[in-house]
């Protein structure tokens, strides 16, 4: 069994997506992004687990099933560590995704899990260069992310890096795209057809927007 994570921030005007600005308003991707983050935990809370939690930056309703522990700490690096210890439970994998890919299977997390039977540490990158899940064994190794730079073209490389470096074993993950901008907004939302993410961005990106 594991514990499933998400980290996510409280989907506010002007804290979120602000890379869809234009052509959407800033109200506008606040929704785009609450829409991603419902099909995101929709998808956690329908797969097996130990525990769900919501590791949340800002505050929000309690989702059903899962448990809310608050981000901690000066930058992603240190926020995405502390997610890890904060949470972590004796002898327990953990499994942390973002609210960035709704379109995420159960099928995806299910399939973490399984790698980590064998495996130190399971990653899945994404289009951008960075990470979309990153999978512990032992969640304790999350202190080696504080070495990795954040949200850069090599972020993902440089944490496989940094996990080789302190001897882990890795399996890969399918590469998924993150929603940043408009295009990766659209192409997400045709891979996840019948969620409120797809909804959305059908209602509120226009299709002439570059």
């Amino acid at each position: 069994m594991i514990q499933l994570l998400v980290i996510a921030k409280q989907p506010i005007p002007g804290r979120v997506k602000t890379r869809l600005c234009p052509p959407c308003t800033p109200e506008q991707a606040a929704e785009v992004a609450d829409a991603s983050l419902t099909d995101t935990l929709r998808t956690v809370a329908q797969t097996p687990a130990r525990r769900r939690v919501l590791v949340l930056d800002g505050a929000a309703p309690r989702p059903d099933g899962f448990a809310v522990v608050p981000q901690r700490g000066d930058g992603l690096a240190a926020r995405l560590t502390h997610g890890f210890q904060d949470t972590a439970l004796p002898d327990m994998p953990s499994l942390l995704i973002g609210m960035d890919t709704p379109q995420v299977t159960s099928t995806h997390l299910t399939g973490a899990t399984d790698l980590l039977t064998t495996a130190d540490a399971v990653l899945g990158m994404a289009h951008d260069g960075g990470w979309w899940a990153l999978g512990l064994r032992h969640p304790e190794h999350a202190e080696l992310l504080r070495t990795v730079p954040m949200s850069t073209p090599d972020t993902g490389r440089l944490t496989a890096e940094a996990l080789r470096r302190e001897g882990l074993s890795i399996a890969a993950l399918p590469v998924l795209r993150d929603v940043d901008n408009v295009r990766d907004a659209r192409v997400v939302a045709a891979e996840c057809p019948d969620g409120d993410f797809a909804r959305t961005v059908a209602r509120l990106v226009p299709e002439t927007a570059p």
